[in-house]
C-alpha cells in the first residue's frame, strides 16, 4: 500500500469525473462527492478523490486525463458548482503538480484555469449516485455526457485503461 496515494479532481459533474477515473488501470478507488479547499472549508464543489497506485499509473497521466475530460481552459457560469481544481493531500505533491501543470500548459491554446489547492474537506454524494456510469451505461445522461469521455479515453489514453472499458 506504500505506492497508493490520493488526489482530488474537480471540474465537471462528479458522475462524469468518477467514471473517467474508474475506467483507469491503477486507480484503486474513486470517492464521489463534494470537496472544499483548506483555505475556504465551506466552499464545496463537485469533485472526486482518486486513490491510485503510483507503480501502475503516474500522477502526470491522471492530471492529463483530468485536463482533457473537462473544460479546463474555460471560465463558465457553473464554475462555483464545478470548480476546476486539483486537490493535494500532502504538501510534497504541490510542487510536483505545479510542474505538471506548467508542462501541460504548452499543449493548450487557452490558459489552463485549473487551480492547485490543498484539500480541506469532503462530503460524499448520496450512495445511490455512486458508480453512476458503470451501474447502467445506457442511462440517457451517461450516453450523452459520459460515454463521449470514455470514447476519448479509448482513443487517446488506451494504455491507461482498465480491462472493463477496453
Amino acid at each position: 500500500m506504500k505506492n497508493v496515494h490520493k488526489v482530488g479532481f474537480g471540474g465537471g459533474c462528479h458522475w462524469c469525473t468518477e467514471a473517467v477515473f474508474m475506467a483507469l488501470n491503477g486507480v484503486e478507488k474513486v470517492e464521489q462527492g463534494f470537496i472544499a479547499p483548506k483555505e475556504n472549508p465551506t466552499d464545496f464543489s463537485e469533485a472526486v478523490i482518486v486513490h491510485y497506485n503510483a507503480s501502475k499509473i503516474d500522477l502526470k497521466d491522471l492530471v492529463a486525463i483530468h485536463l482533457d475530460t473537462h473544460r479546463s481552459t474555460e471560465n463558465h457560469s457553473m464554475r462555483n458548482k464545478y470548480r476546476s481544481a486539483i486537490y493535494y493531500f500532502s504538501h510534497e505533491f504541490r510542487p510536483i503538480l505545479s510542474q505538471i501543470m506548467t508542462d501541460k500548459q504548452e499543449e493548450y491554446n487557452g490558459e489552463l484555469i485549473t487551480a492547485i489547492v490543498q484539500f480541506g474537506d469532503f462530503r460524499s454524494s448520496e450512495e445511490r449516485f455512486h458508480n453512476y456510469y458503470f451501474s447502467d451505461t445506457e442511462k440517457p445522461f451517461c450516453k450523452t455526457h459520459i460515454s463521449p469521455k470514455i470514447k476519448m479515453l479509448k482513443e487517446k489514453y488506451v494504455k491507461n485503461l482498465s480491462a472493463k472499458v477496453k
